[in-house]
């Protein structure tokens, strides 16, 4: 990774182009003027609405409670420069030169920022019918679908899946899913705690189909890979997302094995002078010891905070400010609100509190005895208090952490 060193008060950044109008995006122009950073800044964005708070889009946008999710930044008096509908082609690190759409924009300091991309459905990207949610365009036209009641075939029974599917069930379509896998959340939770969400379809009224593959999408129905033929009225695709960092191709800025820009713990990229936060970055956790990419609402919140301090510090002499969270997401599915805190792979113990079929529970899970991850099915109690106990590496009493009348808080050495 690049050094990107300065001298306290030599070669200050006069201007900061940040590209993608996401939440990292925004975030990152709001730290800067936070933390007092006094030059230009310029927030470049390819969709042409205001930016916009993603979560909403698969709940009260989907539904028709909420006409949008512009989020409350007046740039303006931030003296941020916004730059909508202008598509980001490439960088040129050499020349300090990001290629856009409306032409070439300088820059002192580049933030990449331009988030995720959802995976399609192979030899689905003309097929009318077939549904992505990334943007608020996607939401604006799934919406009346949904009104129609159709029969609804969702694709991917992972978090975003669930949430289309919950989203289908409340507007009144029938809704299946169809999963490869032989379980919801395979890729993200262990088989003997994802099985105890499987019932959580039926309960709502689901047809979750697991271990199907789509073999083609036709007019009114989706056939599997044994033949069988669902009706659909409309497909929603959930499969998983990418990051969106096709454009930096040639750039010199070096990318990972899942196509995500390869930030260090400070942020920042291969590139001088060149930070990359959000869904499109991984980073090095010395918490893991592992590099994490981070697909999550909190992810992007978090980061840019941390830029903008690297950024501001630079120039100033400040001690640079590591990057080492730890991972949060939430998901609403099915009428029970999840939450998931920390990175459990490592982990080498599984202490479960409450039963998994009733309404509240909690899976926390350990390494050397102190806890590195928890998931909470309706105990945000225990996620808020868990997640300080990851943060500071607190030992735990395995006894006291089973026993769910026992706050987490109360059940250490």
């Amino acid at each position: 990774m690049s050094e990107q060193r300065r001298e306290p008060g030599a070669d200050a950044p006069r201007r900061v182009v940040v590209v993608g109008a996401g939440m990292a995006g925004v975030q990152t122009a709001v730290a800067l003027r936070e933390q007092g950073f006094t030059g230009a800044v310029t927030l470049i964005g390819a969709e042409p609405h205001r930016p916009y708070d993603r979560p909403p889009l698969s709940k009260a946008v989907l539904l028709g409670t909420a006409e949008g999710s512009a989020l409350d930044v007046d740039f303006e008096s931030l003296g941020v420069g916004l730059r909508l509908g202008r598509e980001a082609l490439g960088v040129r690190p050499g020349d300090h030169v990001l290629d856009t759409s409306d032409g070439p924009e300088p820059y002192d300091v580049l933030v990449l920022a331009t988030g995720a991309e959802p995976v399609r459905l192979p030899g689905t990207a003309d097929t009318p019918g077939v549904h992505l949610l990334r943007t608020l365009d996607d939401a604006e036209r799934l919406r009346p679908v949904l009104a129609r009641r159709h029969d609804v075939v969702v694709v991917g029974a992972g978090w975003i899946g669930a949430e289309f599917a919950t989203a289908a069930r409340e507007a009144g379509c029938a809704v299946t899913v169809v999963e490869a896998a032989d379980r919801p959340l395979s890729d993200a939770l262990p088989a003997g705690i994802a099985a105890h969400m499987t019932a959580w379809y039926a309960d709502a009224g689901v047809v979750l189909r697991t271990g199907a593959r789509v073999a083609r999408v036709e007019p009114g129905q989706v056939v599997l890979d044994d033949g069988t033929r669902l009706p659909a009225g409309a497909v929603l695709v959930g499969v998983g997302a990418r990051p969106a960092t096709g454009w930096l191709a040639g750039s010199g800025i070096a990318l990972g094995e899942r196509g995500e820009v390869l930030a260090d713990d400070l942020l920042r990229t291969s590139a001088p002078d060149v930070y990359a936060v959000g869904d499109c970055a991984s980073f090095p956790s010395r918490r893991y010891g592992e590099r994490l990419l981070v697909h999550h609402w909190d992810n992007a919140l978090q980061g840019p905070r941390v830029v903008a301090s690297n950024i501001t510090g630079a120039a100033t002499g400040e001690a640079p400010e590591v990057y080492d969270p730890v991972p949060y997401f939430w998901s609403e599915q099915f009428g029970r609100f999840v939450q998931y805190a920390g990175h459990h792979p490592s982990a080498d113990t599984t202490v479960r509190r409450g039963d998994p079929s009733g309404p509240a529970w909690t899976v926390c899970w350990l390494r050397e005895g102190r806890l590195v991850a928890l998931l909470a099915v309706g105990r945000p109690r225990d996620l808020a208090q868990g997640r300080r106990l990851i943060e500071a590496g607190t030992p735990m009493d395995r006894a006291l952490l089973s026993d769910p009348s026992v706050p987490l808080k109360k059940a250490v050495v």
